[in-house]
């Protein structure tokens, strides 16, 4: 059973702004774009967004909690791309595996090579 994840508090800020000041996803989103505070938005918002990005809002609008969402269910695929849950032994069939050497006779073999040269 997964534990819920507590949201950021770079998330929240915006969170509690939007929940303060009544404000819609349309305008954090793009107050988020802009690179504003957390702060009450400005009545100029639109004005500023358009001259920015030329268009008067967001294409995709997305709440705070689905960028969250988003952000953790990527940030989960990379660790588990990362660390798969088993080692996979990689075999090559036309390959033989060479033996080893008991360890006493390896002692030995190298002993006398550095002997004879």
């Amino acid at each position: 059973m997964s534990k819920k994840k507590r949201i950021p508090e770079k998330y929240q800020v915006w969170i509690d702004v939007r929940k303060r000041y009544h404000l819609s996803d349309v305008h954090i989103q793009m107050a988020r774009e802009l690179g504003m505070n957390p702060a009450p938005c400005l009545p100029s918002l639109n004005i500023i967004y358009l001259k920015r990005f030329g268009r008067d809002r967001p294409i995709d609008v997305k709440s705070i909690e689905e960028v969250f969402r988003a952000k953790e269910k990527k940030k989960e695929e990379r660790k588990r791309e990362n660390n798969p849950p088993y080692a996979l032994e990689i075999t090559y069939p036309n390959r033989q595996r060479k033996e080893k050497p008991e360890p006493k006779l390896h002692l030995l073999l190298n002993s006398l090579e550095r002997f004879k040269g």
